[in-house]
């Protein structure tokens, strides 16, 4: 890193230097060292420094310009591997995932070879990283177990991006939006987003509610004693295959589910696309209160009887 001249006029300096420190043992030895000392050899250390400031100038130039062009080729990089994996028609996860390990790995090599540029030895750079390793990897013991829970998200492939999901740790909700290294991003019915460490996604039960094409609705809703159970059953099933997305591989199920202290409970269940559960569901609610009404059938409810009675 430094130049022939300048090291050989440190080499000057010390040889003139070292001799005469032996020698000294009070201030009149000090100033007679100083009228003695040859002068010459702060002038060949300064002509040095011209040489080793532009010699570190180029060096840092040089480190600037492999950052820019090794910057554009990590992007280069990394849009060709995302146009394979969505070519082969990799789940979005995983190439968010491959995307953020990638970009690290490669920032991390350049780093590597621009410190070697300035003249940093591999070996020491080796070392400082092994040891920076250490540290952090202690320091960061959660971040590490996030790494290791994103991992075995995408080789058990609980869930995928555009699922929705339920977890019961802390009881969040919501769609996948993102798989990254480290979180797992989600949003809610009410379009909050929320970000979960892969972690505790990893160690908790998970609910994936979009897994499967279809969900069965379950839906119950109590008669009087005096409603005809026979008709109340027709006028269900007929209600549940004109739901939104009601799927016709199987006859609704309805049938008594109990008998209550006031009321006749029907039960009705019936498979339906799963991204129309919920507005079945809805619908069916008020589809049984419009029809129930308009067919005479009671639905019963609590309700309070005075019965006044009179002496004489």
């Amino acid at each position: 890193m430094y130049s022939p001249v300048f090291l050989t006029a440190a080499a000057e300096v010390l040889d003139e230097t070292l001799p005469v420190i032996d020698e000294i043992s009070s201030i009149e030895d000090i100033k007679d060292i100083q009228e003695n000392l040859n002068p010459g050899f702060f002038e060949k250390f300064l002509q040095g420094l011209p040489e080793v400031f532009f010699n570190l100038g180029i060096r840092i130039l040089l480190a600037i310009i492999f950052f820019l062009v090794g910057r554009k080729l990590i992007k280069l990089i990394i849009s060709i591997v995302n146009k394979s994996l969505n070519k082969a028609g990799t789940e979005k996860g995983v190439i968010t995932f491959i995307d953020s390990f990638l970009r690290i790995s490669l920032y991390a090599l350049l780093f590597l070879i621009i410190a070697s540029e300035l003249g940093v030895e591999a070996a020491s750079i080796l070392a400082i990283f092994g040891s920076a390793t250490l540290a952090v990897g202690l320091a960061l013991q959660g971040s590490l177990s996030n790494l290791a829970g994103g991992v075995v998200i995408l080789l058990m492939k609980p869930f995928k991006v555009g699922d929705y999901i339920k977890e019961d740790s802390h009881g969040n909700e919501g769609r996948v939006t993102e798989i990254t290294i480290f979180y797992t991003r989600l949003t809610t019915i009410d379009n909050k987003e929320v970000m979960i460490p892969n972690g505790a996604l990893a160690n908790t039960s998970i609910v994936n509610v979009t897994w499967l094409p279809a969900r069965k609705i379950d839906f119950s809703v109590g008669i009087s004693y005096e409603a005809d159970i026979l008709k109340t059953k027709e006028v269900l099933t007929r209600i549940a295959k004109e739901m939104p997305g009601y799927l016709g591989n199987e006859e609704p199920s309805v049938f008594v589910k109990s008998l209550d202290d006031s009321a006749v409970t029907i039960g009705c269940r019936f498979f339906v696309e799963t991204e129309q559960y919920w507005n079945a569901y809805w619908t069916l609610n008020e589809k049984v209160k419009l029809t129930f009404d308009s067919e005479g059938i009671e639905i019963t409810y609590n309700k309070l009887d005075v019965n006044i009675r009179q002496n004489g």
